[in-house]
């Protein structure tokens, strides 16, 4: 049986020579049709009158309508399994949009979060290099003002100095 359940197929029965066998040609039938064929009830689970010929074999127009009930359930069968594939595609499809969108979303968040962290470190090292800058302006007033008070320091120790010297020699004058 093919995959189009709208494809036609040309079938044709005939009687073997025994006429106990009715042979279908240009259909595949599987072992399990054949054996539900046999069975004496239908497979609505109604019993089916078969007429029987004086040699034992089934009546044509009784086989031939089980065989048309039962490649019907059968093309039944397959299309509602079409229909659940593709209900099942449509669901997969959906699913994977819907992953797709999620996905896309956690990578814009992992985007901004990674742009935001980006700006902060230049916005850390904008303030850094501002601290650096002060921390040397006021090494530099530091310097400034401690060179001034090395020579401030050393003028006061030239001064003393000279005056102790005067005031030595004043003494050393008066006692000579």
């Amino acid at each position: 049986m093919g995959g189009g359940g709208s494809s036609t197929r040309r079938v044709t029965f005939e009687a073997d020579e025994n006429e106990n066998i009715t042979v279908v040609k240009g259909v595949r039938l599987s072992d399990s049709l054949i054996d539900r064929m046999k069975e004496p009830s239908s497979p609505s689970g109604r019993p089916q009158s078969q007429q029987r010929s004086a040699s034992g074999a089934v009546n044509d127009e009784e086989l031939k309508k089980r065989i048309a009930e039962e490649l019907a359930l059968e093309r039944a069968r397959r299309d509602s399994e079409a229909q659940k594939r593709r209900l099942f595609g449509k669901l997969l499809e959906r699913e994977r949009i819907s992953s797709n969108e999620h996905l896309t979303r956690a990578i814009l968040r992992e985007r901004a979060a990674t742009e935001e962290e980006r700006q902060k470190a230049q916005r850390f090292a904008k303030q850094l290099e501002e601290k650096d800058r002060e921390l040397k302006k006021h090494d530099a007033y530091y310097k400034e003002q401690l060179a001034r008070l090395e020579e401030r320091s050393a003028q006061f120790y030239k001064v003393t100095t000279e005056q102790y010297q005067k005031a030595a020699d004043e003494v050393s004058a008066r006692f000579k």
